[in-house]
Parts: structure tokens; sequence; C-alpha cells
């Protein structure tokens, strides 16, 4: 049994469909699944999804510096979520 309802699954259009594919960036969506792989305990997932969000964000092409800035905010919480998990035990 999947864990997604099948309103959750999208299916795929190829480019030059009716209809333009609108929503969430790349980026945002990868962070989702972060969190989602986080929430599963999942940390070997999680840091591979980190470290293609940085890849993403660190290089050129990021639109405007407010962006980059919430961006890479996002990504420092990331990284600070990732280490509280890992080192919970320690925190006890």
């Amino acid at each position: 049994m999947s864990d997604f309802a099948d309103s959750d699954v999208k299916t795929f259009e190829p480019s030059g469909g009716s209809a333009p594919r609108q929503g969430r960036r790349l980026s945002d969506k990868i962070l989702v699944a972060f969190h989602h792989a986080c929430d599963a305990q999942d940390l070997v997932v999680a840091e591979q999804l980190l470290k293609t969000l940085e890849t993403m964000l660190t290089r050129r092409g990021v639109p405007s510096e407010q962006n980059r800035r919430k961006s890479l905010e996002s990504l420092v919480a990331a990284h600070e979520r990732l280490w509280h998990l890992r080192h919970r035990d320690q925190n006890v």
C-alpha cells in the first residue's frame, strides 16, 4: 500500500502540452522532500536531498538577491534540523 493518496500523484505531461505546469520551484519541492525524509527518520536520504539542494542554491542563476537570501536561510535551517536529528541522543 502506498503512503500517497491518488490525488498526490501527478501525471507527466511532455513539454508542449495544453496546460503549462505551474507550482513550486524544484528547490522548494526538494526542501519538502527533505523534511519528509526527516519526518520518516531517513537521514541518509535527507542528507542526499540536502546536498542536492545546496548544489542548486549555491550555483549561479538565482534570480534575485532577496530570493537567494531566503533560499540560503532555508538551507541553513535544514542543515540545523539534520544536525539536531543526528545528535538528539547527545542532547538529552
